[in-house]
């Protein structure tokens, strides 16, 4: 299924992502932000469960910010999970 989500407290604005039947992430896609980081991003974590990709980057800060895009891509992850 597809999912898009407005990220708060970082450059990026959208996240863009899929979860599969299985749970695995695919195609993570980032709209504004550091675009060779967020490309790195979206490709560690294609086809890797979604649950592992909270429990690894939940709690990543950038700079002074009490979030990131990484921390973004979990919360995202964390609301298809609890929708």
């Amino acid at each position: 299924m597809n999912y898009k989500y407005e990220t708060k407290g970082t450059c990026s604005k959208i996240i863009n992502f899929e979860i599969d039947e299985a749970g695995n992430l695919h195609n993570v896609s980032f709209v504004g932000g550091c675009n060779g980081n967020l490309k790195a991003i979206g490709l560690l974590v294609e086809g890797k469960p979604a649950k592992d990709i909270i429990k690894l980057l939940e709690g990543n800060t950038c700079g002074p910010r009490n979030t990131s895009c990484a921390d973004q891509l979990a919360q995202a992850i964390q609301e298809v999970y609890h929708a």
